[in-house]
């Protein structure tokens, strides 16, 4: 017989559960910490391409997704992100296309989140 251990909401609140992975960017002179992002903070990225009726509200598509995205993910050896305002996001997307992408890629692997959901975010 199998005994299953069902865990509390205690135990479960208190896991450390975000991944997160030190990223080579060579185009920046050194390493960057990605983390997955946390479900409040995932809902909260893609909230801001799609509209309450669930379709894309940003004609542009792509037009902002990788800056707002490693902005989202890119972070301190504590776990603070690095990048919390707007000005500081779009500075970030002026950098090299390159760099954004791989830190992209692995806060895209690390939550979980698949090319289909960024083609129905941007709605592309």
């Amino acid at each position: 017989m199998i005994v299953t251990t069902y865990l509390s909401a205690e135990q479960i609140l208190d896991a450390d559960d975000l991944a997160h992975e030190d990223v080579d960017v060579p185009e920046w002179g050194g390493t960057v910490r990605v983390r997955e992002l946390p479900g409040t903070e995932r809902d909260k990225f893609e909230a801001q391409f799609v509209g309450k009726d669930g379709a894309s509200v940003r004609a542009e598509g792509l037009e902002g997704f990788r800056a707002r995205l490693a902005a989202a993910a890119i972070v301190d050896e504590s776990g603070k992100q690095l990048f919390r305002s707007v000005a500081e996001t779009k500075r970030l997307g002026e950098k090299s296309a390159r760099a954004l992408q791989r830190v992209c890629d692995v806060a895209m692997t690390l939550s979980k989140m698949s090319e289909e959901d960024v083609k129905e975010l941007t709605g592309n």
